[in-house]
């Protein structure tokens, strides 16, 4: 697992830890389960930010589009602080699974609205692995 304390300061996962330390906010260290009242505010403010950003997305302007995404991420990192994922990881295991979604000739399948689709050597991500290796000890 990196270590948060010597990561970038652009890191997303660096800056949300600061914010959750500097506010008292929960962050966890190893993966783990949280109770149900704390899932359910994370799942709200998740909710609440990809409304947000989905509600600009068509008609701009592109600074707000800008904020809100960015706040999609910054509660998407926070979430999993409070999880105690180390989310960078896991974006890593995603991206891996997604580059081998090229098709037999090398090039991208395409679905006819421009969703790249998965091809014939497409290995799914094992996100269960990478939590193993965070220190969880749960199954999929």
């Amino acid at each position: 697992m990196r270590d948060p304390e010597t990561e970038n300061w652009s890191s997303p996962a660096r800056l949300v830890r600061e914010f959750h330390t500097t506010f008292d906010l929960d962050a966890r260290t190893t993966p783990t389960e949280i109770p149900p009242d704390l899932a359910a505010h994370r799942r709200d403010l998740l909710v609440e930010e990809a409304a947000e950003a989905a509600e600009v997305s068509v008609d701009g302007p592109l600074p707000h589009l800008a904020h809100e995404l960015a706040d999609v991420v910054y509660v998407a990192y926070g979430t999993a602080l409070v999880h105690g994922i180390d989310l960078d990881e896991v974006i890593a295991e995603i991206h891996r699974a997604n580059m081998t979604k090229l098709g037999p000739d090398g090039r991208p399948l395409l679905r006819a609205d421009g969703k790249v689709l998965k091809g014939p050597n497409y290995r799914a991500p094992d996100v269960s692995e990478v939590l193993r290796g965070q220190g969880w000890e749960g199954t999929p």
